[in-house]
């Protein structure tokens, strides 16, 4: 009976806090309101396309280098053959993601001729030549033993596993350069001559992939074995396979409707400067995110101009030009300017064409004549190259007409509005 008498004290009621020295208080109905955006997904739809780890089922902007690393596996369907291929190139333009689909691919593509194994190893996680010969094993034999194991005894036990699955293992290391610069290339060296002594040949293929021109550090043997006609270099994407990108990954990610082409387009011009794909997908990442911050029921589920812009500092968008440098600017081309500039606050871009009967309001109201469409070209061409303004040409109806598009990619309008005005009203005293 004491326990009974005990735990009725201690029970509290339905909807009662104890709180100690205080008596009791009803607990709090009140929502937490913040977290209602939470899966509330005004915009984005799946938030995984927009991972920079996420693989596409096809890759876009890059379909010529796709063909030419086919074209250096070419061989591969031979069941004596093995191949190599070293892709190089800058961030974001695209290397991983091309030898991860290349090999998914391939892997379709063979399924009837050849048993390939794919073995992806990021150098920059595992950066010894011992972890890395580990992180193929367990990818092959996830019960292989990870420890004390030689490096002779990790390459025989790769040896023996392939051939007992008779299978073609396809080796990608990515980021090399980190496995180099800490155990140098004999592990390359390894793998290259890993059929040497052995009844059969062609067990395995090698892919290597990294920022830097690895053939610079590697030894003549390493070299002569990898071949330097199998180097496949990535420039930087340009705009145009940036602008597939964005559409590629908006289409995905986002909501139909929340996103204009027009938006599509200024994200991958403010991106044309790094040819970095991934600031494309972290731009519309950023974008969307703002856009969905300021939802509630009265406002279009649409990303703008301003959401594009949101985030520029925090990710340390590439910034080609300062603002300050419309302060030295003639007083009609800083009237142009602005006519841009009233015009792309609610627009992603304008027509050449559209600008001159804009600046003919804006000279109206300050009082100034209108100079020639010669001159205004001219300062055109000057807010071009000052990289305040981006130009894109498109070609209209049968192919012969053609239309100047004019963006502001690196900044945002009013920002660039507010900055003119005030020197106008010292300039035009």
């Amino acid at each position: 009976m004491k326990f009974l008498r005990w735990f009725k004290y201690l029970s509290f009621e339905v909807n009662l806090i104890r709180i100690f020295n205080n008596g009791w208080r009803k607990a709090s109905h009140v929502m937490s309101g913040y977290l209602n955006r939470i899966g509330a997904g005004f915009i984005i739809e799946n938030n995984e396309i927009l991972d920079f780890d996420f693989v596409p089922n096809e890759i876009v902007g890059r379909e010529d280098i796709q063909r030419e690393l086919a074209n250096k596996f070419s061989s591969i369907a031979d069941s004596n053959s093995s191949c190599r291929a070293i892709i190089t190139g800058p961030v974001g333009s695209g290397k991983t993601v091309l030898a991860k689909t290349f090999c998914r691919d391939l892997q379709k593509h063979l399924a009837n001729k050849r048993d390939i194994l794919v073995s992806h190893v990021n150098c920059r996680n595992a950066s010894t030549s011992t972890r890395v010969v580990q992180r193929i094993l367990h990818e092959i034999d996830p019960g292989h033993p990870d420890r004390g194991l030689s490096m002779g005894e990790l390459l025989l036990s790769l040896r023996k596993l392939i051939r007992r699955n008779s299978s073609h293992l396809v080796v990608v290391l990515d980021e090399v350069d980190h496995m180099l610069r800490k155990s140098g290339d004999d592990l390359l060296y390894q793998l290259l001559r890993i059929d040497e002594d052995q009844q059969g040949k062609g067990t395995l293929s090698l892919i290597l992939v990294s920022q830097e021109q690895v053939l610079d550090v590697l030894e003549t043997a390493v070299i002569s074995r990898m071949g330097k006609t199998n180097l496949l270099p990535i420039p930087p994407y340009n705009f145009d396979g940036l602008l597939k990108i964005a559409e590629q990954r908006a289409e995905m990610a986002l909501h139909e409707g929340t996103y204009s082409k027009e938006i599509l387009t200024l994200i991958a011009e403010k991106a044309a400067p790094s040819g970095d794909a991934r600031l494309v997908i972290e731009l519309i990442k950023a974008a969307a995110e703002a856009s969905e911050f300021r939802q509630d029921v009265h406002t279009d589920r649409m990303i703008t101009i301003k959401d594009v812009h949101s985030q520029d500092k925090i990710l340390a968008v590439e910034m080609i030009s300062e603002i300050e440098t419309v302060d030295d600017l003639k007083p009609h081309a800083m009237l142009v300017l602005l006519s841009i500039c009233r015009r792309l606050r609610k627009k992603e871009s304008m027509t050449t064409g559209d600008v001159e009967s804009l600046y003919e309001v804006v000279c109206e109201e300050y009082e100034q004549d209108m100079k020639s469409h010669t001159t205004i070209w001219k300062y055109l061409k000057e807010l071009e190259n000052r990289q305040i303004i981006v130009s894109r040409i498109d070609t209209v109806g049968d192919g012969r007409g053609r239309t100047t598009h004019l963006s502001m990619p690196h900044f945002l309008p009013t920002d660039i509005a507010s900055r003119v005005e005030m020197l106008l009203k010292k300039r035009l005293k």
